[in-house]
């Protein structure tokens, strides 16, 4: 279902499965960079994570805590690694840019 949406999209990612044209991004396209990253179906509490984490890099610029978002969503401190298993899957599906290596460093940590 999603396959065939994407093939039309023709997203292009780079060599760390994140978008690079972030205008690209939308639910249908969420879904699938969440299905290409080994993240479960997307429950409500995923969107919640995705629209808060996408809010918080709109505002400030540069990846949070993420246990930060977390505690603002009323999860527990480890909801990130429940949900998507690592931060940059989380950063990845949520159609954010390239953080920079260091940034990377870190979410990939997590």
């Amino acid at each position: 279902m999603y396959a065939e949406k994407l093939e039309a999209l023709q997203l292009d990612l780079d060599e760390n499965g994140l978008l690079q044209d972030t205008q690209q991004w939308n639910e249908t396209v969420a879904h699938w960079l969440a299905q290409q990253n080994g993240v479960g179906p997307l429950t409500p509490a995923h969107w919640r994570f995705i629209y808060a984490l996408r809010s918080y890099y709109v505002k400030y610029r540069f990846p949070p805590a993420m246990s930060l978002i977390c505690k603002k969503e009323g999860m527990d401190s480890h909801c990130v690694q429940r949900l998507f298993c690592t931060c940059l899957n989380a950063w990845r599906v949520a159609g954010l840019p390239d953080p920079g290596e260091e940034a990377k460093s870190y979410l990939s940590a997590m």
